[in-house]
């Protein structure tokens, strides 16, 4: 449809819910009349096209006489006339560049409140066809004559934003801080909810509070200073049926842009002021041009200091429009056919512009389906790559395994049994152990390993387990040290194990890489110190990564390298839903420890509120006086101006002072040296200072038997699994123990997160609710290196999840290496992906 058409169209439609009374536009739609097929016999390219258009100023020129009862049949006849020359294909103008953008500052919502309200279905929306696969795309109105275009044809995807118009170094900086480094990053940056504005209402039925958009026109625009000495402009509009005032603030730039007479699309949340309605920093755009900000479901992108709403969602427009008729389909078209997928560019376009809530879930699907499939073909892959290896069986004799679990100060459970069980079966084979095992806090992980590993040294091996910390690793030794002591004289041996950290001294580094050359060391346990290259073991068979997430792709190969093709075992207490974890560890063996060693004490876990922390405080020095220990948390190593929350080391000074002065407090935090936090955590463990202040680094491992109160400040700041993390480092002996949750500001997402923690400490039910409250994309995304980032799949999406799986298996027995011809483009975007991430072993 010609530009002016679908002006037209626009200022009909409001006509209609105007009542038929000619008021949409100020001395009626006969004064329309001749405006508009001026500029319509401008656009005109044939003479078919000025004979309609002739036909339609004539039809507009008689409307004022037509009867009021017959004006509703007469409107509907032009609009119909309207929607047949559409059908018939009357020539549109090219479509070869994207849509132009205002510049960064333009149109800009910096007056608009921080909490956008959350979006309403319209009662009665602009009614937008979803697309169908097989539909082609319909061509857009040709961008208002003399604003600049933004010429894309020189370059690639990942070209660097800089070779965009209008994007110097400093604005690059900030769109990096979105993950927006390259063109095709802002393809991939989704929105990440959006307003609808689909409803249109004339001004006289506006009511306060509801999401809608307007057409009018502008009477008077003036440019005011408030007391604060802030820019104010305020718009007097009108459509006919009654007037609005709209203001927006510290935008002067908009007294040149909002000139009276203009006819312009305001979108906005109705507000009000001295009981008038009105719009506060509204949405707007001119009539004639793509509405891309009002009138339809608006895109709301994530967005950082320096860049605003309105620039963004017009970058990345000019984006889409260039790039998504030319992006290369990689989805085979039998896969896509058979699964009623849309096509890339129809997924693209309806996920950042969707015509309906029905295309946006048709694009996601079609997306979340594409992030599914990559990780699928990944995991197979790397799953045949590792059982193709030749793999050195250690083989178990039961009698030594009995002998073994005999030894142990205490029985396992059937839990720690069955998964010890699963490990033998896998060291017995001649294929390497590729195992996952899942245990939430306290569940018994390490005594298991260290079986594993001890029946590894056994038959000659050498077994090393990377931790991600000192402290961890140090209490690994210690407990693994302490076992030991009764396993060996059950056993007729002694084990050697030792620990190689950052710390460990030159000489005694020396010494120990000498004993691991040799084969005399048969457990070693260390951080990133043990895969440095001059580390090196003369028979590893056993490889155990504890808390994997940690480490990356380099970290674990360096350890696998280590030996020749060792058995692998990697190890989590983060809980992930099995269906989940199948899809995303489809290379790896699964193991669950899903019951807690018997003696465990049940955690009370209490959230409070900021005026509760005298509570906290008291209930704290009872615990004390009773001879036990605690922690308190706090979200910041030291104070920060640009937030509120607790510092550990602030926080230390404070209640060493004011609040515990009888007492002995100490400090752990990240910026310390690895002897400091030993001396801290040991004066802790041997019960010389009653209180532990610190940051997030007790997460994992910290293993205090005598600590029975965890006090977790700003508990809000934190996400459900490291909350759950923090409760394990109490319980861990015989008295009752408490975890005690402050918040200091809650959003209801918070509010949500701490009432699951205080509800339950079943680690598996709160990593079920916490993807359901951030989704996968967050849960498993770039915080937590080694696997990929998913943006659009949700915990829901079992079905799809489903599809993917059995789909990479149809394509890998048909083409294993991606070879033919039609698989292509699919090994191209695997590669991609997979290059943007590290591996899931």
């Amino acid at each position: 449809m010609l530009p002016s058409f679908d002006r037209l169209n626009k200022m009909l439609t409001q006509e209609r819910r105007l009542g038929y009374q000619n008021k949409a536009i100020l001395g009626g739609i006969e004064k329309l009349a001749p405006n508009w097929a001026k500029d319509a016999l401008e656009e005109a390219t044939s003479d078919e096209e000025r004979q309609f258009i002739e036909e339609i100023r004539q039809d507009l020129i008689r409307y004022p006489d037509i009867d009021p009862d017959a004006r509703p049949h007469f409107l509907h006849q032009i609009l119909v006339k309207l929607h047949k020359a559409e059908e018939k294909g009357l020539p549109a103008e090219p479509d070869d560049s994207p849509e132009p953008v205002d510049p960064p500052d333009a149109g800009a919502d910096n007056g608009r409140r921080a909490a956008s309200p959350t979006f309403r279905r319209a009662a009665t929306p602009i009614q937008r066809p979803a697309p169908k696969p097989t539909e082609p795309r319909p061509q857009r109105p040709q961008p208002k004559r003399g604003r600049t275009q933004q010429d894309s044809s020189n370059l690639g995807l990942d070209a660097p934003v800089t070779r965009l118009p209008g994007i110097k170094e400093a604005m690059a900086k900030r769109l990096a801080r979105l993950g927006v480094h390259t063109v095709g990053d802002f393809l991939r940056l989704y929105p990440r909810r959006y307003d609808d504005y689909r409803s249109l209402k004339p001004i006289n039925q506006l009511e306060y509070g509801e999401d809608v958009t307007i057409i009018a026109q502008i009477w008077e625009t003036r440019q005011l200073e408030t007391r604060s000495k802030r820019v104010m402009i305020k718009s007097l509009l009108s459509d006919g049926t009654a007037n609005i005032e709209v203001t927006w603030f510290n935008q002067p730039w908009l007294v040149d842009k909002l000139k009276v007479g203009k006819q312009i699309v305001i979108s906005g949340t109705v507000d009000q002021y001295l009981g008038r309605l009105t719009f506060n920093s509204p949405d707007w755009e001119e009539l004639d041009t793509e509405t891309i900000h009002t009138g339809r479901l608006v895109p709301v992108y994530p967005l950082t200091e320096g860049v605003t709403a309105k620039w963004l969602r017009g970058r990345t427009k000019s984006a889409i429009d260039y790039w998504s008729d030319r992006l290369p389909d990689h989805l085979p078209d039998d896969t896509r056919e058979r699964l009623k997928l849309l096509t890339l560019t129809e997924a693209i376009n309806q996920i950042h512009f969707p015509d309906s809530w029905e295309s946006l879930e048709a694009a996601r699907r079609r997306l979340a389906f594409d992030e599914l499939l990559m990780i699928q073909l990944g995991v197979l892959r790397q799953r045949q790559k590792w059982q193709a290896q030749q793999g050195y069986p250690i083989p178990v004799q039961p009698e030594a395994l009995e002998q073994l679990l005999s030894a142990l100060p205490f029985a396992l459970t059937a839990a720690q049994r069955k998964v010890l069980d699963d490990i033998v079966a896998d060291l017995r084979r001649d294929v390497p152990m590729s195992r996952l095992l899942q245990g939430d806090v306290g569940s018994g992980k390490t005594v298991v390993a260290l079986a594993a590993m001890v029946l590894t040294a056994l038959d000659g091996g050498q077994a090393a387990i990377l931790a991600p910390t000192e402290i961890l690793a140090e209490q690994h030794h210690k407990s693994m040290g302490k076992l030991l002591v009764d396993i060996g004289p059950a056993l007729g041996r002694e084990f050697s194990v030792r620990l190689l950290t950052g710390s460990t001294s030159a000489g005694d580094r020396r010494q120990m890489l000498e004993e691991l050359a040799a084969g005399s060391i048969d457990i070693l346990v260390g951080t990133h110190a043990i895969i440095q290259e001059d580390v090196a073991l003369n028979n590893l068979r056993l490889a155990i990564i504890d808390e994997q997430h940690r480490f990356g792709v380099k970290q674990r190969a360096a350890l696998r390298d280590k030996g020749m093709n060792p058995h692998m075992l990697v190890m989590t207490a983060t809980p992930i839903p099995r269906t989940l974890a199948l899809t995303l560890y489809g290379d790896l063996d699964l193991s669950v420890i899903d019951e807690m060693p018997p003696g465990r004490q049940p955690i009370k876990t209490r959230w409070l509120t900021p005026r509760e922390r005298e509570r906290a405080y008291s209930f704290i020095r009872s615990q004390i006086e009773q001879g036990r220990q605690a922690y308190i948390i706090c979200p910041l190593v030291e104070e920060s101006e640009k937030t509120e929350a607790k510092s550990a080391v602030e926080e230390h000074q404070r209640l060493s002072k004011q609040v515990f002065p009888r007492l002995t407090l100490g400090l752990l935090h990240g910026r310390m040296k690895a002897d400091e936090k030993e001396s801290v955590m040991r004066s802790f463990r041997d019960r010389e200072t009653q209180i532990l202040v610190s940051t997030s680094v007790v997460e994992v491992g910290i293993d205090v038997p005598n600590s029975t109160v965890m006090l977790v400040e700003g508990a809000n700041r934190f996400g459900l699994a490291q909350l759950h993390q923090f409760r394990g480092r109490v319980g861990r002996g015989e008295h009752a123990s408490y975890c005690l949750l402050l918040a200091d500001k809650l959003s209801p997402e918070a509010e949500e997160r701490l009432r699951a923690v205080e509800q339950t400490t079943d680690g598996f039910e709160l990593a079920e609710t916490d993807l359901k409250m951030r989704g996968p994309g967050e849960f498993f995304g770039t915080r937590q290196s080694g696997l990929p980032d998913l943006k659009l799949v949700k915990l829901t999406d079992t079905r799809l999840l489903e599809l993917a799986r059995k789909e990479a298996v149809i394509i890998f027995e048909k083409d294993e290496m991606l070879e033919l011809p039609q698989h292509r483009l699919l090994a191209k975007q695997l590669a991609e992906f997979w290059a943007r991430t590290t591996d899931l072993s």
